[in-house]
């Protein structure tokens, strides 16, 4: 039995390697009658197939694969174009005609400029671009949809382009730019304001003023434009044209300012003094002055005033009634310290002000008490001079 055992497992192991045998031939003799894989190149673009606008100028990059066996010389030309539309093969800042790829190597440093003429009608256009080796060739087609209506304008526009204020007041607009085209453009931003006239452009929540900005395709950026009008500017209405700029876009804005005058308030003394000597519960008088330093009249301007708890303050006149532009105009302001203010430095706090303008000031008052021990000490020497001349006069002549 032990030797029939082992004879049963010989065959079996024969037999095993008979079937691997047979299986590795099959497996060659298929593997010798595949078919060999064509040599072939290839041209391609990632988006073969935009829709555009008429004046459109378009740039496609190009990969160019060489699987033809040999590495070898690569002719490019345009097989088809709609007439009146220009394309050119490029490499860098080169005009380009042939590429020489490698075997199994994809060059993808060419690209396919094309414009596509203003007066272009709506509709779809094909291009076709040829690829010609020394034993093989490959053709690509790139079609565009030309659509006026979808595609639209860039434009650049403000909210509220016109704005009133006085000389003193930062204006800002808030603009919306828009790219309508097909890829990011860089925008330039200008101004041709009047002279001394200050223009800054920002993105919107953005304290950073920017001269130029890169915006994507087919979005919108929101921007703020300050505009601060110079010193001393006169009334009237100013125009501000601002502009921003890409390539191939020009979008003006003209901004309008309406400065209704500058306005400006000073007050003093004639004298420039803002200290003065008092008494306790005895008023002064103080000469007060009050200068339009603007180009406006100032009407129904108001003296108030903040003094030390138990003092009086009162003006001759509360309220004047209108400064001219550049004129002075005088008041009383007469000062009464409490009854029981000690000797020392006070401060009293003068204002002037109106819808338009104001101004403060700070007067120093020093209060001097008068004491009536001074003046008893005063009436004592004095009496007691009068003593002692009656006694010298008296016992003198003895």
């Amino acid at each position: 039995m032990k030797h029939k055992s082992i004879r049963t497992l010989s065959r079996m192991a024969a037999l095993i390697m008979a079937m691997t045998l047979l299986a590795s031939s099959a497996m060659a003799e298929s593997l010798d009658t595949a078919p060999a894989t064509e040599p072939y190149i290839e041209l391609s673009t990632q988006y073969p197939a935009l829709t555009v606008k008429a004046g459109d100028s378009l740039t496609f990059d190009l990969d160019l694969d060489n699987y033809s066996g040999v590495s070898q010389n690569i002719t490019l030309s345009v097989a088809e174009i709609p007439e009146g539309w220009e394309g050119t093969f490029s490499a860098g800042s080169n005009q380009v005609s042939v590429v020489h790829v490698k075997n199994q190597e994809v060059n993808s440093d060419v690209s396919f400029a094309v414009d596509v003429p203003l007066e272009t009608a709506d509709g779809e256009y094909t291009i076709r671009l040829a690829a010609q080796g020394e034993d093989c060739s490959d053709e690509m087609t790139i079609v565009l949809t030309v659509s006026a209506e979808e595609i639209g304008e860039s434009s650049f526009t403000a909210e509220y382009p016109s704005q009133e204020g006085d000389a003193t007041t930062d204006f800002t607009f808030s603009a919306t730019l828009i790219n309508n085209t097909l890829s990011s453009q860089n925008y330039s931003f200008t101004s041709n304001a009047p002279s001394g006239w200050q223009v800054s452009f920002q993105p919107s929540g953005e304290t950073t003023s920017v001269a130029a900005l890169d915006v994507e395709a087919r979005t919108t950026q929101a921007m703020d434009i300050s505009v601060t009008p110079p010193e001393n500017v006169e009334a009237g209405t100013y125009e501000i044209p601002v502009t921003a700029t890409s390539v191939n876009e020009s979008m003006p804005i003209t901004l309008s300012v309406t400065i209704t005058g500058s306005y400006g308030l000073t007050l003093s003394t004639p004298s420039g003094r803002l200290s003065l000597d008092a008494y306790a519960n005895q008023e002064s008088a103080v000469q007060l002055s009050l200068t339009n330093t603007g180009n406006s009249d100032l009407t129904n301007v108001n003296l108030t005033s903040s003094a030390p708890t138990g003092w009086t303050v009162r003006f001759a006149n509360e309220t004047i009634d209108i400064i001219e532009a550049g004129a002075t105009v005088e008041t009383t302001m007469y000062i009464t310290p409490g009854e029981d203010a000690m000797s020392g430095d006070y401060a009293t706090t003068v204002t002037a002000r109106n819808s338009d303008a104001n101004d403060s000031v700070d007067f120093r008052i020093t209060v001097k008490t008068e004491t009536i021990w001074g003046l008893t000490g005063i009436g004592v020497i004095v009496l007691l001079a009068v003593v002692i001349i009656i006694v010298m006069r008296k016992y003198g002549r003895r």
